[in-house]
């Protein structure tokens, strides 16, 4: 009997002590407005394993996928507000917030995706994050969004011209809202989970997103033609509240930037892959995918980078960005 009750006891302490090492764990809420199994949401998973394991459980991470916390506009709100700790969004959403945004959201900004990667790799992204933290948000890192083009449910886009008249649905920034209306079609700012039945009642012809997004969102079913003029190549950004930051130690703020940082080369290979499938897949499934010769294009940007370049800093940001080789 003795022999049982300290085995009981034993028990007891281990499952005492697993219960407290559970209760400790601090977990960081994170949202997402894509799917599970996305890049992005991915990514951020990968990022909580390794924080756990840096700080020897002390903190995780839970990703709300699929919008659950809400969408990227009002999310942004909740992560300022200390409601919820970190957030995964795209660079568009912030233009009117935070200034060096725009610049990264500027049209043809990127010449290619290398060239995008070792832009936010050095000092240009350096300092873009760094602009983040007086608006309650501390970055962390930049993920790939991919590059952004046209698809509409009306008919191929083999020109510029084709886009005349048309209404296309962009995220509620400023910039895009300017880049369409510069091609000659009309833009109408949605949330991105409105997007499918838009398209599908007629309010809209189409979108601009990029091939994984095309599919996952399922909006390759109701807009068949996608036109790679990859007018954007917006970065996507993981930010952190200030408020959440500011509880972490210098040490565990110090682990959890370069998990972040490691978590990119993750998003990276996942979001190349995703791409190459996501692209197969909705030709496969009947997408007509036409390549316009982008020129007309470039040359339409003028007035864009006229209105939304004005201050000094920016049009230094531009230059540098340009500079990259």
């Amino acid at each position: 009997m003795l022999h049982f009750s300290k085995l009981t006891a034993a028990a007891i302490t281990a499952v005492s002590l697993m219960m407290g090492a559970a209760s400790a764990e601090t977990v960081l809420r994170s949202s997402d407005t894509h799917p599970d199994g996305y890049p992005t949401v991915e990514a951020v998973k990968y990022l909580g394993e390794l924080l756990k394991e840096r700080t020897a459980g002390r903190y995780g991470i839970e990703v709300f996928h699929s919008a659950q916390l809400g969408e990227e506009k009002d999310t942004i709100e909740q992560v300022r507000s200390g409601v919820i700790d970190m957030n995964r969004v795209s660079m568009g959403p912030f233009n009117g917030l935070i200034p060096e945004t725009t610049v990264p959201s500027l049209p043809y900004i990127f010449r290619s995706v290398d060239h995008m990667r070792k832009v936010l790799d050095g000092d240009v992204g350096t300092d873009i994050l760094a602009a983040f933290e007086p608006h309650g948000l501390v970055a962390l890192a930049f993920y790939d969004g991919g590059a952004r083009s046209f698809y509409n449910s009306k008919k191929p886009i083999a020109s510029k011209e084709d886009l005349n008249g048309m209404k296309f649905r962009v995220m509620q920034s400023d910039i895009f809202v300017d880049m369409v209306n510069a091609l000659g079609a009309n833009a109408t700012p949605m949330p991105y989970g409105e997007v499918y039945s838009a398209i599908e009642t007629g309010v809209i012809d189409g979108a601009e997103n990029n091939f994984p997004s095309y599919d996952t969102a399922k909006h390759a079913e109701v807009a068949k033609y996608y036109s790679l003029d990859e007018h954007l190549m917006v970065p996507e950004v993981l930010v952190i509240s200030k408020a959440s930051w500011d509880k972490l130690s210098p040490e565990d703020q110090t682990i959890l930037r370069q998990a972040a940082k490691d978590s990119v080369i993750k998003q990276r290979e996942l979001w190349d892959a995703k791409e190459k499938e996501s692209r197969a897949k909705v030709e496969a499934a009947g997408s007509t995918i036409s390549t316009p010769d982008k020129q007309p294009f470039i040359d339409a940007m003028v007035p864009v980078y006229e209105k939304h370049v004005t201050d000094p800093k920016l049009k230094d940001l531009v230059a540098r960005i340009k500079a990259v080789q």
